[in-house]
């Protein structure tokens, strides 16, 4: 397997992070790229540099305006009287987007987090000095990741950090800018006809769904925690099957919280039943570790083992495959269960 990744990427180091009301230990910490290149070391991959794309890849897949936020935001922060430390909101819109409806939908979530958020916002991407180089430098990384696909490349690994599955096209959230897994799956319809995501991160990739919810040459597929109470809160669920010319397009299956191998592999069955039904041409993976039992802030119970199930899964689909790094917080974990995947990966991929 190829990889790509730029040490940039390990720039982008978040002070702040707000949880159950409090500001917390920041979980997205740089060291979480040293014990993944490790890990690539110990299985002989030297990850090959990106190439210098700039903003064009994820200009296909996100606003213009958005993507002139993330790159000046800390410059003009930095103008402010008696600025912070990082680009941190303190004021969100109410904006239903239907002028004609009186007010927004209910909250989807039963939880009071998630209630909290629906009506008050999202403080977990915060900006500073080096962020946008990190972010921009991740966007080229799966963009790279992809053009090797193109090349022929059967299997490739995008170590991207920071993520990206939670990003939308005009939003970053969830300490994700830029959806690296969009970027990639759309630059792969510069030759595939079909492209599969499927998305095996403990949290929705609410992000994902949105850029493509309205297309049929895209489908998505997420795998993650039951999100009633826990995050994103507002997407997820079976229901969203995809609009318009994207209906039945998307696929959510979600488990329910402690869930572990089992339940992992089981609905993994039924994404590459969907897979295979859709005739996709290449896959593009979202991998988070967070669904590891250890992870500080997930709610499933994968243990290592389980990812070199999941990567078994996987490879066996026998399609090109691109791999895009998404979440993991369980520093002592994830360069365990990238391991286990990489070698599930390859048994899967030869049988």
């Amino acid at each position: 397997m190829r990889a790509f990744y730029h040490p940039d990427q390990a720039r982008h180091a978040p002070q702040q992070y707000m949880r159950f009301g409090r500001l917390v230990p920041v979980k997205d910490l740089p060291v979480r790229t040293e014990r993944l290149l490790g890990t690539l070391a110990r299985h002989g991959i030297a990850p090959e540099p990106p190439a210098a794309l700039g903003t064009a890849p994820a200009l296909a897949v996100h606003t213009p305006a958005f993507l002139r936020f993330l790159e000046t935001a800390w410059e003009r922060w930095t103008r402010l009287p008696d600025h912070g430390p990082e680009v941190w909101p303190n004021t969100f819109p109410y904006w239903s987007g239907r002028p004609e409806d009186p007010a927004r939908p209910d909250c989807p979530a039963g939880g009071l987090v998630g209630q909290a958020g629906w009506y008050l916002g999202d403080l977990s991407v915060p900006l500073g000095p080096d962020s946008w180089g990190s972010i921009l430098r991740s966007s080229e990384t799966a963009a790279s990741a992809a053009d090797a696909v193109l090349a022929g490349a059967r299997a490739v690994y995008a170590l991207c950090r920071p993520s990206g599955h939670h990003a939308r096209a005009d939003r970053a959230s969830g300490f994700c800018y830029l959806n690296n897994t969009a970027i990639a799956a759309q630059r792969l319809r510069g030759r595939f006809g079909r492209i599969a995501v499927v998305d095996v991160d403990a949290h929705h990739g609410d992000g994902t769904q949105q850029i493509f919810y309205g297309r049929a040459d895209v489908l998505t597929v997420s795998i993650h925690a039951d999100p009633d109470d826990y995050y994103p809160f507002y997407t997820g669920r079976p229901e969203e099957t995809g609009h318009g010319a994207g209906l039945g397009f998307n696929l959510n299956l979600p488990l329910p919280h402690g869930a572990g191998g089992d339940a992992m592999l089981a609905a993994l069955d039924t994404a590459a039943a969907r897979v295979a039904g859709f005739g996709a041409e290449v896959l593009v993976v979202a991998l988070g570790y967070d669904a590891h039992r250890d992870d500080p802030i997930g709610v499933l119970g994968l243990g290592t083992e389980d990812f070199g199930a999941v990567g078994r899964r996987l490879g066996a689909m026998g399609l090109p495959t691109l791999v895009v790094q998404e979440g993991g917080y369980a520093v002592d974990a994830i360069g365990g269960c990238l391991d286990a995947f990489l070698s599930g990966f390859d048994e899967g991929a030869r049988r």
